[in-house]
């Protein structure tokens, strides 16, 4: 990859999520690290290739690295990644305590 990957960041009641296109890697490529309320994710891969036969080469070589700010109402211990079909999907639950807090009351 040549530049950072797009991405989209979407909320629901229960979690924040972050949908990351990354096609042509695997999981074992990426590495995600969350340091108080920052969420970092980054991929390095270096291809090797068999045939050393070539005039002139580049290394194929791709990374990125990407950082997000995660809300107080975030909850670290609650963030769940998958990797499938090209796209790394992040969901970081919301803290307990803070669900409730927006409830539709009925008049009765």
């Amino acid at each position: 990859m040549d530049k950072s990957p797009n991405f989209n960041i979407s909320e629901n009641e229960t979690a924040f999520l972050i949908d990351i296109a990354a096609p042509g890697l695997k999981k074992e490529d990426f590495q995600i690290n969350l340091k108080k309320d920052t969420l970092s994710v980054w991929a390095e891969v270096k291809r090797d290739e068999v045939a050393k036969d070539f005039t002139r080469k580049e290394f194929d070589y791709s990374s990125f690295a990407r950082s997000f700010n995660l809300p107080d109402t975030a909850d670290g211990d609650k963030i769940i990644a998958e990797y499938k079909d090209g796209i790394l999907n992040i969901n970081i639950g919301k803290k307990d305590n803070l669900k409730l807090q927006h409830k539709e009351i009925v008049v009765s």
